[in-house]
């Protein structure tokens, strides 16, 4: 019933196809994966560029999922996007909403038990993401598009002091909440694991490695 459009280049949707191996609904729900570089016309599902192509539609083009679920939709184009093949529509479009669907909702299919978002510790989960969104994933593209001298130092200063932190922390911790892989985990890991190769460079935040 359910279908996944990702960017393989894009972190946040790199978020959903790790919960959605981890939680063994790769046969249960479909992937379709956009090409890599975005033109003009948005993320495009072109083979010859890396695309998959699109499984259910045949599009072209993302926007065309987005108009598909609604006809007048004018607003952002993004990825990742969980689509429902039954009411034909996209159920969401927000990686930290889908990745909470995906970490329970098929248990009773699966009988995939793992929980990356257990209740005893959501409010350790909730303190990590909120720190880390602002300063970690929208951190590094908070310098790397930064208009002005200023806004690009402000940002820089921010990451690298959560990401002191966060090193800290995991000198004496397996995870950020202690020995249990959560959620929060895997919102940062999809940001360090692309740091050197794109952030470091490409982005200017190259205090370090």
């Amino acid at each position: 019933r359910y279908h996944l459009y990702v960017s393989l280049a894009c972190p946040w949707a790199h978020r959903t196809l790790i919960v959605r191996r981890l939680k063994e609904l790769d046969r249960h729900i479909g992937l379709s994966v956009v090409s890599p570089i975005m033109l003009d016309k948005g993320w495009t599902f072109d083979e010859s560029e890396g695309s998959s192509g699109d499984a259910l539609h045949g599009s072209r083009f993302m926007h065309e999922v987005y108009t598909r679920a609604r006809a007048d939709y004018s607003g952002r184009v993004t990825v990742p996007v969980l689509w429902d093949q039954q009411r034909d529509t996209i159920v969401n479009n927000e990686s930290s909403e889908i990745i909470r669907m995906l970490g329970s909702a098929f248990d009773g299919l699966t009988g995939n038990a793992l929980d990356l978002y257990p209740e005893r510790l959501r409010d350790e989960i909730e303190r990590w993401n909120s720190r880390i969104y602002p300063a970690v994933n929208n951190g590094v593209y908070r310098a790397g598009f930064a208009t002005t001298q200023e806004a690009y130092e402000e940002a820089y200063d921010e990451l690298f002091a959560e990401l002191d932190r966060i090193d800290g922390h995991l000198a004496d911790n397996r995870y950020l909440c202690g020995d249990t892989l959560t959620e929060a985990d895997i919102r940062l890991f999809t940001t360090l694991i692309r740091f050197d190769a794109v952030y470091h460079g490409h982005f200017k935040c190259n205090r370090q490695r």
